[in-house]
C-alpha cells in the first residue's frame, strides 16, 4: 500500500508470524529461537525463507544466516545439512551427511 509519505519500505512482523528455528548437530542445538527470515544456499543457488513460507524440505550448504529486524543475528557455516520448513517451523540438522 502507498501512503500519502510515499511507499512503505518495513513491515513489522508479529511474534506469531515469525520463523520458529531451531538448527542442530550431532551434539545438540545451536540455535532456538524466532527470526523474521534466514537465508542459505542449496545447489540452486541462494534461497530466503520468510514467515508463511512454502513447506520444503532441501540439502543446504555454505552457511545459514538468521535475521531478527533487518540485521543478521546468527550466522552459521554450514558443510552439509538438511533443512526442513513446515508450517512456519525451520528445522536445521547439521552435519549428517557425509
Amino acid at each position: 500500500m502507498i501512503s500519502p509519505k510515499g511507499p512503505q519500505t518495513t513491515t513489522e512482523i508479529s511474534s506469531d508470524e515469525r520463523l520458529s528455528v531451531v538448527i542442530r548437530d550431532r551434539g545438540g542445538v545451536l540455535y532456538e529461537g524466532k527470526v523474521d527470515s534466514l537465508s542459505s544456499v542449496n545447489d540452486q543457488g541462494p534461497f530466503d525463507v520468510l514467515s508463511l513460507h512454502a513447506n520444503f524440505i532441501s540439502i543446504i550448504k555454505k552457511s545459514v544466516s538468521l535475521r531478527y529486524r533487518g540485521k543478521i543475528v546468527e550466522e552459521m557455516p554450514v558443510e552439509t545439512g538438511v533443512m526442513i520448513v513446515k508450517e512456519n517451523s525451520v528445522e536445521v540438522y547439521l552435519g549428517i551427511l557425509h
